[in-house]
């Protein structure tokens, strides 16, 4: 059987993981956006001279 004591310390590290994994990720999306519309501002650019020629 798990003590209150050994239960809360589980928690605690269970709640830490999870926030570094979050901080992780958002950095991660940071980092990526604006790449992001770069690429699509010149796919439709791309697309409509290909279009129009």
């Amino acid at each position: 059987m798990i003590s209150n004591n050994e239960r809360m310390r589980i928690r605690r590290q269970m709640q830490r993981r999870i926030r570094d994994v979050v901080a992780e990720r958002r950095r991660a999306r940071q980092l990526e956006s604006p790449a992001e519309p770069a690429a699509e501002s010149t796919e439709p650019t791309d697309d409509s001279l290909l279009t129009s020629v």
